[in-house]
């Protein structure tokens, strides 16, 4: 048994590193990128101009920010109405919300070109500013976030406090010195995550993502953008993305430490995804329906942009096949929908397919131009802007690696140190597909 146990420890040890090395060159040569195009080159190490202003990272930030609102709303689901059938990614979907968000507003502040102006909405606070709003809510759902998280966790965190170790050290420091776990305390602490995951809801739709898409929706001189489905939009396409993170998640974790999955809990996220699927694309078909109903040239040129230019492929292959028609396919046909294997390729693919899908809301419609007689836009992210995002991407794995490595986002059980040791196997050495 205890040789099982090393080699079993030694399987993981490699894989951690081999993580840690990926993550941490693509990481390096993103700062890199960062550092000598946009901080010695500036916006020209973009293909930004004046026509197309919004690119790749204002793309990134609304995928990262919806991942973020997504995960959190899920969360929800345990933590303020009581489905416990989908506790075990309770912590995980928090945390996630939490990486994601950071994530997405460095990508924001990159785009600003000089973060620090931020200060000024807060010194300054102009209330007719949609984007002023934002960075409030932004602020206070970000420390919403971080206390639930705490909340959810202060039990195990307590339990592991007595141990020694790292993690032990780590966790008495995150206690604060508070280590009652008397049945009040508990009752309060649960009571604490439900207010919190009562107020966040709102925080999260209306605040958070739909504002975000409510930037976008008050640009009167994109058509295309001028709607009032677009934070509705956004706010669906953010429980979509949400859902699939967690599953994916869960799943990985699962295979690298060789544990049994929930097979209902996976099966039951993969209908609810498929469910928000659905609902985002008949959503997305209205608002094609209306636009070419609508018979503005500006909107119907945007959407011929979309389906029928260069950029075909990032609606058809990314948006459509990869973000809805395939993962509805695979959540909906009775074989695939009971396989773990399936729905984790059904969310993957719509996490990669979302990605298509913000681009298609930030750059067809600048690419239109907005008055007669003017060139129409072109945009492509140069090597600089992606070499930089993956960079980002990579940022914000590592926050969430970090996470995992140092707070008890499984349960934990008193005696194990770190997730090389029991408590990160004790539910089991096979995986059920």
């Amino acid at each position: 048994m205890q040789t099982t146990n090393a080699t079993e420890r030694s399987r993981i040890l490699r894989w951690e590193r081999f993580w840690w090395v990926a993550l941490g060159v693509v990481f390096i040569v993103g700062m890199f990128s960062l550092v000598k195009g946009y901080f010695l080159e500036g916006m020209s190490s973009t293909n930004l101009t004046s026509t197309v202003p919004w690119g790749a990272w204002v793309a990134f930030y609304i995928y990262f920010i919806g991942m973020s609102a997504g995960s959190f709303l899920l969360s929800t689901l345990i933590f303020a109405f009581g489905m416990h059938q989908y506790e075990e990614i309770g912590r995980s979907a928090l945390l996630s919300a939490i990486a994601s968000m950071l994530t997405g507003m460095t990508f924001i502040f990159l785009d600003i070109g000089r973060p620090d102006h931020v200060l000024n909405s807060l010194i300054h606070w102009n209330i007719t500013s949609t984007m002023a709003w934002e960075i409030h809510f932004y602020i206070l759902y970000l420390l919403l976030l971080v206390t639930e998280l705490y909340y959810s966790m202060r039990t195990d965190l307590v339990k592991r406090a007595e141990g020694d170790g790292r993690l032990a050290k780590v966790s008495k420091l995150l206690t604060f010195g508070y280590t009652d776990l008397s049945e009040a305390s508990l009752a309060w602490d649960k009571r604490t995550l439900k207010i919190l995951g009562s107020i966040g809801i709102p925080l999260a739709i209306f605040g958070v993502h739909g504002g975000t898409g409510s930037i976008f929706a008050v640009d009167k001189a994109r058509p295309f953008l001028n709607s009032g489905l677009f934070p509705v939009i956004f706010v669906l396409s953010a429980l979509v993305s949400g859902t699939a993170l967690s599953i994916a998640l869960y799943v990985i974790k699962n295979w690298v430490f060789k544990r049994s999955h929930d097979q209902g809990m996976i099966r039951s996220l993969g209908a609810l995804m498929g469910m928000f699927l659905a609902i985002e694309l008949g959503l997305e078909w209205y608002e094609f329906l209306i636009g070419l109903y609508g018979l503005k040239a500006e909107e119907i040129l945007t959407i011929k942009t979309m389906t029928a230019s260069p950029w075909w492929w990032t609606f058809w292959i990314f948006q459509m096949a990869l973000a809805m028609v395939i993962p509805l396919v695979i959540v909906f046909y009775k074989k695939t929908r009971q396989s773990v294997r399936w729905i984790f390729a059904a969310a993957l693919m719509t996490i990669v397919g979302i990605v298509g899908v913000r681009f298609n809301m930030v750059v067809p419609p600048f690419v239109v131009p907005v008055l007669d007689g003017l060139p129409p836009g072109n945009y492509y992210p140069t090597l600089s802007e992606w070499v930089t995002s993956f960079g980002l991407i990579a940022m914000g794995l590592i926050i969430y690696t970090l996470g995992e490595k140092l707070l008890p986002i499984d349960q934990y059980s008193v005696g194990a140190e770190n997730d090389l040791d029991d408590y990160s196997m004790e539910r089991g050495a096979r995986i059920h597909d």
